[in-house]
């Protein structure tokens, strides 16, 4: 036996409603926040889902979502995304430009060409870094587009 879906039903309050007709009436709005406008205030009217789909042109399951939001959190939640987890980068723009800079210099005496290991190594070396590891090297390199996979370039990019 399927589970009963509930229906949010969405009432938007004067504030709201003027607050969403003006953003709807700008010039310039990102396009997924405009239908999440729209929806809002088809909603309001009475529209049911699959009316909504049409003038809109979005799926029922994002009606739901955007309809489930506002009652549940607010306007601010069903027009705007959700913060996405995910872990900070460990190097800002400063020492990924200086790995860069190392991997494009010439090659140490003894070796013909940059490994990501070598890499890692010297930047702890020389101290742009306190530690890193040949995987994090590569990735910084793969980031980059200035640095040609070449022989002869000094870097040796995977």
């Amino acid at each position: 036996m399927r589970k009963r879906e509930q229906v949010y039903k969405v009432k938007l309050s004067k504030k709201d409603k003027r607050s969403l007709e003006h953003l709807t009436s700008k010039g310039k709005l990102e396009v997924r926040v405009y239908k999440r406008a729209r929806i809002l205030l088809c909603a309001h009217e009475g529209m049911i889902d699959q009316e909504i789909e049409k003038a809109v042109g979005v799926s029922n399951p994002t009606i739901k979502r955007i309809r489930k939001a506002y009652v549940e959190e607010g306007l601010k939640a069903a027009l705007e995304d959700a913060k996405r987890s995910g872990r900070p980068s460990i190097f800002d723009g400063k020492t990924r430009a200086k790995i860069t800079a190392l991997a494009c210099s010439p090659a140490p005496e003894g070796y013909s060409q940059w490994s990501l290991r070598l890499l890692a190594h010297k930047a702890v070396e020389l101290k742009l870094v306190e530690g890193i590891s040949h995987t994090e090297v590569g990735k910084i390199l793969k980031k980059t587009t200035s640095i040609q996979s070449r022989k002869g370039s000094g870097a040796l990019v995977i």
